[in-house]
């Protein structure tokens, strides 16, 4: 791999040679270059040196440009208003970066991590024996969309889905089917949906006996002991309905174009036989201590409406563990058994005091340290056209298979209304990519803390901010590049550019700056902005610059070589995301 400096990158080592020639106590200034409208690149940081120094900042600017040499990298520099400085990047530079890019492949260019850590990242976090739902839909996205970028830039990542496969409800599960064997079918007999819909009825009838059966409803209890001590027919039925459970759960990832691995599902069970460990080290090192009964953890900070300390819960009195006390295990493990430098979680907003409560206590209790960080990635919810919580005319709450399935029905038509040349077993299988590439992209580049309206109308829309215009963007760039005929895509770094062609370029060459940032920030919409910019300059330099049609063969494979590396870049962008581009539609 041939890693490429950007052009941001060598312009500002630039600009920060020249400030420390100008002012040797400049060292270490950041230049604070930004594109600019006004030129390629505006630097500003003169104004804080020129404060720092008690000087003119417009004078000073015209000091750090005299040290500035102009050529192929930095073609022009004029000082500006009240001393940024405006400067324009040279012809050759734009396309021989872009070469070098185009060389490297996939990666474009974009080097890996100098010290790349481990990050275990939690999402997608089904519950054994229920249906998935749309509330189900942004851990799995944003978090698949995580792990796509940081693995990009190097960093090793490890998924873990943390799923709901204990608890009373599997006791009383378990009892209903010792008392009424043979309603599960095994899960090798039946297909995701069977499966589901098996364990669904289970559920409903064993809850309608637990709610109206009292001697039921204690041995259901009696049988969640059981479950929780090991009891062997008890785990033996217990890991049938799991198994179920997880047929589904392929099933649906499936159709979310997501890979899900099995050693990546660690339930609530994993942890099971660590939390009284976990309970003893707080308890025995001060970090929690005993409130009526109870092992609890206090935090000054957080109170309730009656202004009391509200505590995290480790231990109940009667001895029973929760959440707490498995996330904090959990915490225990990824760290210790897993080496992880940082712990993310893609979780619902409304955990977020939980979760502020498990890594204080893992703070508190040496867990996580300088060398070891936590970050809750909060989402927002996912809301219907009437900016409330998106569920069913019944006020039931939607189905994620029956959302993805509609998104899926929507998009076939739109393909099938633009296809030309697509048979209609083509025409269904674009309609699944664009379908669930329009779901995933909708949430994608909204910012994870916000809520969102999911409107299927506008989400595969071939206008505006979507995925579909994005994959029809890289679509029309592969019908043009299959269109050339011997001509092919060639660099030719000697060429005037048009202003279209220059915007695209400098716009590419910041992609893996980009990834960076955004895998940095926990911001796949930071991607998803920077991918749409991409899609809409490349349209504005199809419409003003000719690509077959250009006036010299020269300029043709140089318009060529900017449509393949805006292709590529779209490509591996969208497939950082989870998203797949069609090569026709």
């Amino acid at each position: 791999m041939a890693s490429v400096t950007s052009l941001s990158d060598s312009v500002q080592q630039q600009l920060a040679s020249a400030l420390t020639a100008t002012r040797p106590e400049a060292a270490g200034v950041d230049p604070l270059l930004r594109r600019s409208d006004r030129a390629d690149y505006q630097a500003n940081g003169i104004l804080a040196l020129a404060k720092k120094a008690k000087s003119n900042p417009r004078e000073l600017a015209a000091e750090v440009v005299a040290h500035i040499s102009t050529g192929d990298l930095i073609k022009d520099v004029e000082v500006s208003g009240p001393g940024f400085l405006n400067i324009t990047i040279g012809d050759r530079a734009i396309i021989g970066n872009l070469a070098a890019r185009y060389a490297d492949g996939e990666r474009l260019g974009v080097p890996l991590k100098e010290n790349p850590g481990v990050t275990v990242v939690d999402y997608a976090q089904p519950n054994v024996a229920k249906e998935m739902h749309v509330g189900h839909l942004r851990s799995a996205v944003i978090g698949d969309a995580l792990r796509g970028m940081l693995d990009f830039t190097g960093e090793k990542t490890i998924g873990r889905h943390h799923i709901g496969d204990w608890g009373t409800q599997f006791g009383m599960l378990i009892q209903y089917l010792f008392e009424h064997p043979g309603e599960l079918a095994p899960a090798e007999d039946v297909d995701g949906e069977q499966a589901m819909s098996n364990l669904n009825q289970v559920y409903k009838a064993s809850r309608a006996v637990f709610d109206s059966d009292e001697e039921f409803k204690e041995r259901a209890r009696k049988r969640v002991v059981a479950l929780q001590s090991g009891d062997k027919e008890t785990l033996e039925l217990w890991q049938q309905f799991v198994d179920e459970s997880k047929v589904y759960f392929y099933s649906v990832f499936e159709k979310l174009d997501m890979e899900i691995r099995d050693e990546e599902i660690v339930g609530e069970s994993a942890y099971n036989e660590g939390m009284p460990e976990t309970a003893r080290i707080l308890e025995e090192t001060g970090v929690a201590v005993r409130s009526e009964g109870a092992l609890v953890v206090f935090f000054d900070e957080i109170r309730g409406k009656d202004d009391q300390p509200v505590p995290l819960i480790v231990q109940k009195a009667d001895g029973g563990f929760g959440y707490a006390a498995s996330d904090l295990t959990a915490i225990r493990g990824r760290v210790q058994d897993l080496h992880a430098t940082t712990l993310l979680y893609v979780v619902d907003v409304r955990q977020s005091l939980h979760f502020k409560m498990v890594f204080e206590t893992a703070r508190r209790a040496g867990w996580l340290g300088d060398d070891v960080t936590a970050h809750n990635m909060a989402y927002g919810t996912v809301l219907g056209a009437d900016g409330k919580p998106f569920k069913t005319r019944a006020g039931e709450t939607v189905r994620l298979e029956d959302l993805l399935d509609e998104a899926v029905q929507r998009a076939a038509e739109v393909v099938r209304e633009k296809a030309r040349d697509l048979t209609e077993e083509e025409i269904q299988e674009r309609a699944a990519q664009v379908g669930i590439g329009a779901v995933k992209y909708a949430d994608l580049s909204t910012s994870p803390s916000r809520d969102y309206k999911f409107d299927l109308d506008q989400m595969v829309s071939l206008n505006g901010d979507t995925s579909v215009y994005l994959q029809y963007a890289y679509a029309r760039i592969r019908s043009i590049l299959r269109k050339a005929g011997e001509a092919r895509p060639a660099a030719h770094p000697e060429l005037d550019l048009h202003e279209a062609e220059r915007a695209l370029g400098l716009h590419l060459d910041a992609f893996g700056d980009t990834v960076f940032e955004a895998a940095a920030e926990y911001a796949p919409h930071r991607l998803t902005a920077y991918l749409y910019q991409v899609a809409s300059l490349y349209t504005s330099f199809y419409d003003k610059c000719p690509v077959l049609k250009a006036e010299t063969p020269t300029q043709v494979e140089n318009r060529l070589f900017l449509c393949d590396v805006t292709a590529r870049t779209l490509h591996q962008g969208m497939a950082l995301l989870g998203i797949r581009t069609p090569e026709r539609l």
